[in-house]
């Protein structure tokens, strides 16, 4: 009983606030981007920025398992005491992190030409995104190899550190973004050499941070690093949350590159609008976030009563954080489009399809909150398979509803799969319970 009354209101907020804070600055960092080539007053950079963006963060995210599924194995493992493979876990992930953005490297022309080929832009749009791409991607290895740090430390609540890499990563993006495209003029490539620059300063602090791992023997014991046993439930967990992942940014890419389809100022209006979403998803995963820590020490400590109440309050305090990002989004909507760009047209655009995104942390936030439960769990193959059956949902919704209704089905389709998200994962919510006995 005691144990349970250990994870209190004050404890979830402690965890989850740091998250919340350091979440919101990627947003911001998006916006800043987006308002910086807004300033330009045309819509190609926005739309060039916005397709190289998504399309980066689509590749990268395939890797996001190692955020995701570290920090459920190294929550339970702190939760179970062994301290060997909380040691053994950030080797493990950071191995797996930095050969990955290496061969993203090695790849990147035929996967540039890929995300190219799938988005049906106007030439000046992808040319602009080519020359964007082709500076940003040099960032993989940081990029993905931070997923494994900050899951590392989430996996053992130190959320203060995942807090102090974002701020200064974010922090001096938004710097060199004024810095290099509105003093020095670099325009489109200036955004992403500022975003090259503060990723793989981000990687080094946030190594730093961990030196107390790194101190330690355990961290370099090859044998435990690459146990078989360890090494199999590691990639089965993580390759079922890798397909999760790819449908996941398969839905997203999709909302992209068929907004493409209704024109330059369509496109750069989805994508501004997209920063809303961001910070509504970035806001909510602070508290999916703090489950995702609870919920996996719970179970490491094989207590079904700490598995139910930290999932019933890291979810109230999500449902806090998204009646709080719908409100601010009704009433200051039309004021952050204004602010984002400057084009007179993608303002209009923009306006029209507002109600949506208004709509979109209400009915989203069974399935961000539900997510963050089950990664902690690791209950990856549920995941997978609800995922599954959402997209399918998607694409059922996109085939009947964009040739009625345009981009107005495109977005209507986008919320159709958040909420399928959210009840197909609450149908195998008691599934969860029973596995912590």
């Amino acid at each position: 009983m005691s144990e349970t009354l250990q994870l209190t209101h004050r404890r979830v907020l402690t965890v989850a606030l740091p998250v919340v804070l350091s979440n919101a600055t990627v947003p911001i960092l998006g916006a800043v981007d987006t308002g910086v080539v807004g300033q330009m007053g045309l819509a190609a950079p926005i739309g060039a920025v916005g397709i190289g963006a998504i399309a980066l963060t689509a590749i990268y995210w395939i890797f996001g398992f190692l955020r995701m599924g570290t920090a459920g194995f190294t929550a339970q493992a702190h939760g179970a005491g062994r301290k060997g493979e909380v040691a053994a876990l950030l080797s493990r992930a950071m191995i797996i992190g930095l050969c990955a953005g290496f061969m993203i490297v090695a790849l990147q022309f035929p996967l540039m030409w890929l995300a190219l080929q799938t988005a049906p832009a106007s030439a000046e749009v992808e040319t602009m995104a080519r020359s964007y791409m082709g500076i940003r991607i040099y960032g993989a290895p940081a990029a993905i190899g931070i997923y494994a740090l900050t899951g590392w430390m989430i996996g053992l609540g130190r959320t203060r550190s995942v807090l102090i890499v974002q701020l200064w990563m974010n922090g001096l993006n938004i710097v060199l973004d004024l810095w290099f495209v509105l003093g020095l003029e670099w325009g489109v490539e200036g955004v992403a050499i500022a975003t090259l620059i503060a990723e793989w300063s981000g990687l080094l602090l946030g190594l730093w941070l961990c030196r107390d791992a790194l101190n330690t023997p355990a961290w370099k014991d090859w044998p435990r690093v690459f146990e078989r046993a360890q090494m199999v439930r590691f990639a089965r967990v993580n390759r079922d949350i890798l397909l999760r992942s790819v449908m996941l940014q398969g839905i997203f890419m999709s909302f992209v590159f068929l907004g493409a389809r209704f024109g330059d100022v369509t496109l750069a209006a989805n994508h501004v609008l997209l920063q809303f979403l961001e910070i509504t998803a970035y806001a909510m995963d602070g508290f999916a976030i703090a489950a995702e820590t609870l919920v996996g020490q719970a179970m490491g400590a094989r207590s079904v009563a700490r598995v139910r109440r930290a999932a019933l309050m890291t979810s109230f305090w999500g449902l806090v954080s998204v009646i709080l990002t719908a409100s601010a989004f009704a009433f200051f909507g039309p004021w952050i489009i204004d602010l984002m760009t400057t084009a007179p047209d993608v303002r209009i655009e923009a306006r029209a399809y507002l109600p949506y995104m208004i709509a979109a942390p209400l009915v989203g936030c069974a399935a961000w909150m539900l997510d963050g439960i089950f990664i902690g769990a690791t209950r990856s193959a549920d995941m997978r398979n609800m995922m599954a059956l959402s997209a399918i949902i998607y694409v059922i919704a996109l085939l009947i509803l964009m040739p009625m209704i345009g981009n107005h089905g495109l977005w209507v389709a986008l919320l159709i799969s958040f909420v399928a998200r959210g009840i197909t994962l609450g149908v195998r919510y008691p599934s969860l319970e029973r596995a912590a006995a």
